[in-house]
């Protein structure tokens, strides 16, 4: 029996960590370590200080973030705290030191300019400052600097550049711990992306499931790059966040595999939580005309890839009753929100192979 997967800290959980403890030096000329936190759902975890450093006025401590089992980007970054006194009666100011990004498209839970430094993250740093100023003595009135050490070619492999979120990476966390696997970080980015769609006016978007369905939906529509969401296998996502938040046209687009994932009823296109269903595009190609022969072929084909190949040779359109499929189970999904759908198929080449 394999052992259960280890739970990791978020971003926010870290740079709350290491705040406390610049804090905590700047007021008594020690660090704490290892310095303990509140999470917002009062677990109460330690983090070991990686760096720390005392300077006229200033101080600094650093936690190398622990992703625990996670794939997350940031696994194992230096995250630094950089606290001194501020003007009084000002509180926590934060500050987008190197490596954390800076807002500059509307639409996101922080105002243009501020530092992407997400509201539950500031307001544990906020609830940990007052903590050490009542215990030692201070104000609380500080400015706190947030950086992540090569923080800019971190970002570039997520969605802050789309998301107008520019000069690195986002601190980021609701709960202060990652689950593995749920990538809480990747759906909350589709959130923020149709956010700022939104607020940029736009009246169609697009959910992608790779960079070449991105292309082709571009190449389409004309659509702008912040109107392009990366859903990877993500559909659901996409679905119930515009259910609530409606955009009024949604196209999809993606490859015959995941989409025919989609039009079987399956939200999560991955290849481990979700299958190519081959009595499902057996049933299709029966239902577009096709003979017993070529169904039998198809109920035994390799991919769905495959089957489409099968069905294109017989002149039947499996392309097209995967996308009438997919587009089916988008609108159950929606139930009855303003957001038109239509789906586009391609092949891996990025060739358009069926749509609704």
């Amino acid at each position: 029996m394999s052992a259960p997967l280890r739970h990791g800290w978020t971003t926010g959980a870290c740079a709350t960590a290491a705040t406390a403890a610049a804090y905590t030096a700047l007021l008594t000329g020690d660090f704490p370590d290892p310095v303990e936190i509140t999470l917002p759902r009062g677990q109460r975890p330690a983090f070991a200080l990686a760096r720390e450093g005392l300077a006229d006025g200033t101080a600094t401590a650093s936690v190398v973030k622990d992703a625990g089992d996670d794939p997350d980007v940031t696994h194992g970054a230096l995250i630094s705290s950089t606290v001194r006194h501020g003007a009084p009666g000002t509180g926590v100011v934060f500050v987008a030191g190197p490596g954390v990004g800076t807002v500059t498209k509307p639409g996101l839970p922080l105002e243009v300019g501020e530092p992407a430094i997400n509201p539950v993250p500031r307001r544990m740093m906020r609830e940990h400052v007052a903590e050490v100023a009542a215990r030692h003595g201070g104000t609380g009135d500080v400015v706190v600097e947030i950086s992540v050490e090569h923080g800019e070619e971190l970002a570039a492999r997520t969605w802050n550049p789309r998301l107008g979120i520019l000069g690195g990476l986002s601190i980021l966390g609701t709960t202060g711990i990652v689950v593995p696997y749920s990538c809480s970080a990747w759906i909350d980015s589709i959130r923020r992306g149709i956010d700022v769609a939104r607020a940029a006016g736009y009246t169609h978007v697009a959910g992608c499931t790779g960079s070449t369905s991105e292309k082709v939906a571009a190449e389409l529509y004309g659509l702008p790059q912040d109107a392009l969401l990366d859903m990877g296998d993500f559909a659901g996502a996409v679905l119930k966040y515009l259910r609530r938040h409606p955009v009024p046209r949604l196209t999809i687009a993606g490859g015959v595999g995941k989409l025919s994932k989609l039009a079987d009823g399956h939200l999560d296109l991955h290849s481990g939580r979700s299958q190519v269903n081959p009595a499902l595009l057996a049933g299709l190609a029966r239902a577009a005309g096709g003979d017993e022969a070529l169904t039998g072929r198809v109920l035994t084909a390799n991919t769905a890839l495959h089957a489409l190949r099968l069905c294109q040779e017989e002149g039947l359109p499996l392309g097209d009753l995967i996308a009438e499929g997919a587009r089916r189970t988008a609108e159950s999904v929606l139930r009855g929100a303003p957001v038109a759908v239509d789906v586009v198929v391609i092949d891996r080449a990025g060739t358009v192979v069926g749509r609704a």
